[in-house]
């Protein structure tokens, strides 16, 4: 596992499959830490002007890919701040290597069957069109996980609150 920099001078990179939270937890720590807060995946459907499952479906999961990765340099390159990453965005070798030199990464690790249940309440992601989320995501998480242990820092999700999330990253980090 690679050293991790140090998280007061380093964007935090929060990185996990769909559902774990990144985007809520990112915004209630953004805010805890007094930081900007960036969503990769709104950056991306801002600068495309389209949604995600319209770039998905318009040109494919590698034109998407090619996007978030040039969009998340582009974060990095900024202020230190708080980035919720997309679920598949640490999958990607040159997105994973410049988030772990560059940023903290904190793997929200979640619990599947409380992702299951949020992802259930939802339908706009590509990735679990007309497919059961439970089972989705079992197979990510078997592909997934062995690259997102790779992350400098693991949170273990569950059905708590996410301020109790939050406070768990700030504690790890040694911000509070």
């Amino acid at each position: 596992m690679p050293e991790a920099p140090e998280p007061h001078k380093k964007s935090i990179a929060l990185i996990g499959l769909m559902g774990a939270g990144k985007t809520s937890v990112g915004r209630r720590l953004a805010k805890r830490l007094s930081l900007p807060f960036a969503d990769a995946d709104a950056e991306i459907e801002a600068a495309a002007g389209l949604s995600i499952a319209e770039i998905f479906e318009r040109f494919g999961e590698a034109h998407f890919r090619d996007g978030e990765r040039r969009v998340i340099a582009r974060l990095v390159d900024g202020p230190r701040q708080v980035i919720a990453t997309g679920g598949g965005a640490f999958m990607d070798e040159e997105t994973r290597a410049l988030i772990l030199a560059r940023c903290t990464a904190i793997w929200l690790d979640g619990d599947l069957d409380t992702l299951a249940a949020r992802l259930g309440r939802r339908d706009h992601r590509p990735l679990l069109r007309d497919k059961e989320p439970r089972a989705l995501l079992a197979e990510l998480a078997e592909a997934r996980n062995p690259i997102y242990a790779l992350a400098h820092f693991t949170v273990r999700g569950d059905a708590g609150t996410q301020e109790r999330t939050v406070g768990r990253i700030v504690d790890l980090l040694g911000l509070a």
